[in-house]
């Protein structure tokens, strides 16, 4: 007969063991991950919302711009209107399909963006107006914060990935059904095409 308290003893060490073990497996540090890379896609998405509500503002100083400017505006203001349409949500953060339509969504903003304040740059008395100046320097500001977001994001899913397809994490990723996240790429048209050199030589 064991005697109680080395019975309570052989208890707690076997609960104890049995809680490493798991621990060990990922049952608590796949799904603290993923929160993690969900926390940080929140990020990613405030930041690209904190420039798209600048584009209003941006609106309104284009209007003193040149007629021609107004076809790049129009251009931008659609751009933002299908980039703020898209949305990710926690659960889509695995699909590689919707992760690719809202970077090409956002890149197309981007883009417009772009050539609207490198347009803008060929008028003087454009440049010298105050809420002009606040307003590129906002979008300055927001384009940092969207590449600083994205890459935490990236590197939090980095992590989460690593757990999920490493032994021995994946063995509770595996008990939970715990999949992949796909980190975020910037869509940018033509970037697979080498530029042609050769005529600016």
């Amino acid at each position: 007969m064991i005697p109680e308290g080395l019975a309570r003893i052989g208890r707690f060490a076997f609960a104890a063991l049995a809680a490493a073990s798991l621990a060990a497996c990922g049952i608590n540090s796949v799904p603290t991950a993923e929160e993690a890379a969900k926390a940080r896609w929140a990020d990613v998405q405030a930041a690209f919302q904190e420039r798209a509500n600048l584009v209003p503002n941006l609106a309104e100083v284009a209007r003193s711009a040149a007629e021609q400017e107004r076809e790049t505006l129009t251009e931008v203001v659609e751009a933002r209107s299908r980039a703020t349409s898209i949305q990710i949500n926690a659960e889509d953060l695995g699909d590689p399909a919707k992760m690719q339509q809202y970077a090409a969504a956002q890149s197309q903003l981007s883009q417009g963006l772009g050539r609207l304040l490198a347009n803008f740059e060929r008028y003087p008395e454009l440049k010298s107006i105050t809420n002009y100046q606040m307003l590129q320097s906002q979008l300055e500001g927001s384009e940092n914060k969207i590449r600083i977001a994205i890459r935490d994001y990236n590197e939090t899913v980095r992590d989460y990935n690593t757990r999920v397809r490493t032994f021995p994490e994946m063995i509770g990723a595996m008990i939970r059904g715990a999949e992949p996240l796909v980190p975020y790429q910037a869509v940018t048209p033509g970037a697979e095409v080498a530029p042609d050199l050769q005529g600016k030589l």
